[in-house]
């Protein structure tokens, strides 16, 4: 049974299967909650669990999809080149919208991690929760940040971001589509960008766009905490 688990093909095959399923059961229920993410998730902790597999056989073959994590930063860039035509047509609510949400994100954190006395690696790993995945691993483990944490804070941020965006937007009386889409990208990356793309076509470009200009705002202002 080891032998098997430790496998690089397990860790692959039972992280593909449990997305491939949890996006099933999203389909069928529309829910806030059933993120296929936050489900896949939940299926490999349980199996783990259940079977008594250690983590670290588990992460031979999931240590693989780690790796496709630079490339998708260059896929950012891609979809900012595609979407070439309303970058240039929304260029300064973009940007200024991108900068204050990356300030306020990092300094809130920075000033809350101060507050409770947090020491440095935890700091470096928390400052980076509302950009996307494969960018924020980046700055965390260049800062020294511990990268579970930061991936534990991306996928608590996206949820959130993803689950209240709308009643949010409606609560703060957020009519212009630019504005809320912005909003939601800057402050929740790919999981809020899903919900973004479900409430317009407008909101989802500006999120999907708000994304890799978030992410590379912040890695530049990180350089500054």
């Amino acid at each position: 049974m080891m032998t098997l688990t430790s496998h690089p093909l397990f860790g692959l095959f039972i992280s593909f299967a449990a997305y491939m399923l949890s996006m099933q059961f999203a389909k069928r229920f529309k829910h806030p909650l059933a993120n296929p993410l936050l489900i896949a998730t939940i299926m490999i902790i349980a199996l783990l669990k259940w079977l008594n597999i250690p983590l670290e056989n588990y992460m031979v073959g999931g240590a693989m999809i780690n790796l496709m994590m630079l490339p998708a930063i260059a896929v950012l860039a891609v979809s900012i080149y595609r979407q070439a035509g309303v970058l240039k047509e929304y260029f300064w609510p973009l940007v200024s919208g991108c900068l204050a949400g990356s300030i306020t994100s990092i300094t809130s954190v920075w000033l809350m991690c101060r507050a409770f006395r947090l020491d440095d690696s935890l700091t470096a790993a928390l400052i980076p929760k509302s950009v996307t995945t494969a960018i924020a691993v980046e700055i965390a483990r260049a800062r020294g940040g511990i990268v579970a944490i930061t991936i534990a804070a991306v996928l608590f941020t996206g949820f959130v971001g993803a689950i209240f965006a709308p009643t949010l937007i409606k609560i703060m009386k957020i009519k212009d589509p630019v504005i809320a889409g912005v909003a939601i990208g800057t402050s929740s990356h790919a999981l809020g960008t899903s919900k973004a793309i479900e409430i317009g076509e407008v909101e989802g470009a500006m999120s999907s766009l708000s994304i890799g200009i978030a992410g590379l705002i912040t890695a530049l202002l990180t350089l500054l905490f």
